[in-house]
């Protein structure tokens, strides 16, 4: 079942070689580190593994006595670093002034005397890329020194005309389209040959007419998130005034850069940028003119292709822009770059976050927000981690705590254990605060807070351990796909709806990969990887039975792939998909199965190829129906019957490559590192849990307790024809590593 472990070691060496010669998160080079190491280091706890918080300057005058003084005191609580977050109207002194940088590279040099690492976080509050609007002092010094270059708002002003001609002024704003509609055959006229000194003046053929403006109009005095021209303009006024002022620390003691809570959500949702159409143009080689209408309307059968198009490329500039700049600054400086999308608890982001996926594609460390506010993040960690191996990236961040309240400590260790089971590997506490009588978000994390004194240490302690055996360059291994469907959510979003902006917009029907993930994860114990469509077609191949993901360091070879419910698929998705399944492969699709392609001239081809795959009967209302001329297995669950997806799992008759056979689930996750395997296996619940675990292959393994720092053999280890069994009492809210022993 691990050939491939042998088969591409050679390979995971030389990428592990190349990746950690240009950075690293942590001083170690790749032959510096081996099991002897992490052994010790696991033992020892060294700083550069220690938690790093956000450290709040609070609406306050901060002094240098007292920031000495409380950075050796976050030492003693065992903490490893520090992000200062300048933040409040009344936070002195000015942001990046002199003594600003004076007071923040005197925080450096005591962070190098005590062997502790800083990030830089890029903004005064939050969210980047204003330098002070929001929960700050209200001035965005970006927009007062680049009033061009910030968030632009795509307006749409329509017409209905009386008259058979008109003549209409252009509405004030950046041009981007004019187009006419008739409402009742959706044909469509670019109306832009027609404009005159402004003007537009036309003869209205027969029909039922709609005219509509499409303009961009500066909104929010924050960077254009879409134009990476504004984005490095952003940078030169705020990164660069840290090199300037502290370059000679970077690598050593300033290890990264932090953004927090860019969105498309501002401008009303409608974030658009004026080369929008140029750069289109560029790509695909004609105008998006008379797609425009679609971001409102229905347009008839190219409303999905035009949203596809039009939505689709909007996620391509975002991830290009801001994130890709900031990306980009950070190595060349050598750092690494971390960061987080606001609100990427919706289930559709085209209106938030355009493609969440997506939007990290450049990025060395994706992140994630963990805050208060019943916001259910742990959702979305898989597709955060997700987009991490996708793009062949291995360190996954969460800022974790802010404004949950002061929080027991079973809740807390609980947090933090589902994060690291579902690929995060940088938890980030929020946070310690400068002025300890004026903290905005609770909890304090901090040893000067009684709540949690007593075993903050022991807690850092535990994070330690598990960044010893986790943040490195070592591969998620796992026999499930699941596809992210935002072709789907792309082709049936639209501007302004009826959720508001902020919600997201637009509740897409039949969207279940969430509920499919949890379910899997959670509740079955499978552990998973979200595919997105482009890696899907780039860098995935049929092999045999199996879907390959050929990543330098990510790579896997997945035996199932689910395909949650979705309407639109572009075709050549679909063609691999069918090609998987008839070399042997096994499908699970659930909830409502693709009818639409993403170009209108595909719609057909979808059909007769599900048609191909299913042989559906009147009869058929569960999952189960398999097509006899395949190799392999296709299945469908419908939504009532999600849970049913546990049933085509066996049925799928894989032997997985870890499975919990006995009377308890539990949540795991497995990374092959330095050639060796080890599982981190959890129980965040508040009773102890017996498992009996099931691994294909004959290992021998040591237990290595996270909590205590402990390593031991299982008391209970058989193995019968290539298969080891172990038994393990598992504590509640506790977890531990099962580490290979060689």
């Amino acid at each position: 079942m691990f050939k491939e472990f042998t088969e591409y070691f050679i390979k995971i060496n030389l990428a592990f070689f190349f990746l950690f010669i240009g950075f690293n998160v942590h001083a170690d080079s790749i032959s510096e580190r081996t099991w002897d190491h992490i052994a010790t280091q696991f033992k020892e706890l060294p700083l550069k593994f220690r938690p790093n918080p956000l450290w709040f300057w609070n609406d306050t005058k901060i002094e240098e006595e007292e920031l000495i003084k409380q950075i050796k005191s976050f030492k003693v609580s065992g903490y490893g670093g520090l992000s200062i977050l300048p933040f409040g109207p009344n936070f002195s002194p000015k942001y990046l002034t002199s003594e600003y940088l004076d007071y923040y590279k005197t925080c450096v040099k005591e962070a190098e005397k005590q062997g502790m690492t800083m990030w830089l976080y890029d903004e005064y509050g939050f969210p980047s890329g204003s330098g002070g609007l929001h929960n700050a002092d209200g001035i965005s010094r970006f927009g007062l020194q680049h009033p061009d270059h910030v968030i632009k708002r795509l307006d749409m002003i329509e017409h209905t005309p009386h008259d058979k001609t008109i003549d209409l002024e252009i509405p004030p704003g950046i041009f981007m389209a004019s187009v006419a509609m008739d409402t009742i055959n959706f044909r469509r006229i670019d109306l832009s040959p027609y404009i005159q000194d402004n003007r537009i003046q036309w003869k209205l053929p027969e029909g039922s007419w709609k005219i509509m403006f499409f303009v961009c109009k500066n909104d929010e005095a924050i960077v254009d998130y879409l134009d990476p021209e504004a984005a490095k303009l952003f940078v030169d006024m705020t990164h660069e005034r840290y090199a300037e002022s502290m370059g000679d620390y970077f690598r050593a003691t300033i290890r990264g850069t932090f953004f927090d809570e860019p969105t498309l959500y501002r401008a009303s949702g409608r974030s658009w940028t004026a080369l929008f159409n140029d750069k289109f143009e560029e790509k695909y080689g004609f105008s998006p003119s008379l797609y425009y209408p679609a971001l409102w309307y229905d347009i008839g059968d190219e409303t999905v292709e035009a949203r596809n198009y039009l939505f689709g490329f909007r996620a391509e500039l975002y991830a290009e822009g801001y994130t890709k700049v900031v990306g980009e600054w950070s190595r060349r400086h050598g750092l690494r770059a971390t960061g987080h999308q606001d609100n990427e608890e919706m289930i559709n982001p085209v209106g938030i976050s355009g493609d969440l996926m997506k939007s990290f594609k450049y990025l060395d460390i994706p992140g994630i927000d963990k805050i208060g506010g019943n916001r259910p993040a742990e959702h979305f960690y898989k597709i955060v981690s997700s987009a991490a191996y996708n793009w062949d990236h291995s360190m996954v961040m969460s800022e974790t705590y802010g404004a949950m309240g002061n929080l027991d400590w079973d809740d807390i260790y609980s947090i933090a254990m589902d994060q690291y089971a579902k690929g995060i590997n940088l938890l980030i506490p929020h946070a310690v605060w400068y002025d300890t009588s004026n903290v905005v978000f609770e909890p304090e994390l901090s040893s000067r807070n009684p709540l949690y004194a007593d075993r903050l240490l022991e807690f850092n302690n535990y994070l330690t351990r598990l960044n010893v055996l986790l943040q490195n360059e070592g591969r998620w291994v796992g026999d499930i796909a699941v596809l992210y469907p935002i072709e789907t959510m792309q082709g049936e979003h639209y501007m302004d709806g009826p959720l508001g902006y902020y919600q997201g917009g637009v509740k897409i029907p039949g969207m279940d990969y969430v509920d499919v993930g949890i379910h899997l994860f959670d509740s079955l114990g499978y552990d998973f990887m979200y595919l997105h469509p482009e890696v899907l077609d780039n860098q995935c191949t049929v092999q045999n039975e199996k879907l390959v993901l050929n990543n330098e360091t990510q790579f896997n070879r997945f035996s199932i792939l689910v395909v949650p419910g979705v309407k639109t698929i572009s075709l050549s998705n679909l063609q691999k998909i069918h090609a998987f399944i008839k070399n042997g492969g096994s499908v699970i699709f659930t909830s409502r199965l693709p009818e639409k392609g993403t170009k209108k001239e595909d719609d057909q081809a979808v059909k007769n190829m599900m048609a191909d795959i299913f042989r559906f009967n009147s009869q058929t209302k569960s999952y189960g129906s398999l097509s006899n001329s395949m190799q392999g297995k296709a299945f469908f669950v419908p939504k009532d019957k999600i849970k049913n997806i546990g049933d085509a799992l066996i049925d799928t008759d894989i032997d997985f490559q870890l499975q919990f056979t006995g009377s308890h689930q539990a949540k795991s996750i497995h990374k092959h590192v330095f050639n060796k395997n080890i599982w981190f296996i959890i129980n965040p619940e508040k009773k102890p849990i017996d498992l009996v675990i099931k691994i294909n292959g004959h290992f021998d393994f040591e237990l290595w307790d996270p909590h205590t720092g402990e390593t031991s053999r299982p008391g209970n280890i058989n193995h019968k024809q290539g298969i080891t069994f172990v038994q393990i009492a598992l504590e509640a809210n506790r977890s531990l590593f099962l580490v290979e022993k060689q």
